[in-house]
């Protein structure tokens, strides 16, 4: 079965500033490139899976309301350190750790940009 999403894109109104909070926040190399004649930062991924890009773009506006995202942590101690960079790189918590039963863990922040975006890290086997 394919994934219901394919692809997803996070608007950025400072395209530098969305790149170096999502960078340090995730604790990751996230290439900046122009796609289209917009300038595109690709979130790491593989060839199958699903992918995403912070996107500087008059088509897109950040917004806090409309579709909520969730950027995969991989653990549950990654989602906790990706959680305790946010603020001091200019985000808002909203939602600490949560647990969601066999799904895992999940929380969600407002960016720099004013986009609501979650996080989530999948149960630790038992």
């Amino acid at each position: 079965m394919q994934n219901a999403i394919n692809w997803f894109e996070i608007p950025a109104a400072d395209f530098d500033r969305a790149v170096h909070f999502y960078s340090t926040v995730l604790g990751q190399d996230i290439q900046k490139s122009e796609f289209m004649g917009e300038p595109q930062a690709f979130f790491a991924g593989s060839d199958t899976g699903v992918g995403g890009a912070i996107v500087k773009s008059e088509r897109l506006t950040p917004a806090a309301t409309g579709s909520l995202v969730y950027l995969n942590v991989e653990t549950v101690d990654q989602l906790e350190q990706s959680l305790e960079r946010v603020e001091p790189n200019g985000g808002k918590m909203l939602m600490p750790k949560t647990a969601i039963g066999d799904p895992g863990f999940i929380g969600i922040i407002l960016d720099t940009e004013g986009n609501c975006v979650g996080l989530h890290a999948p149960k630790p086997p038992a």
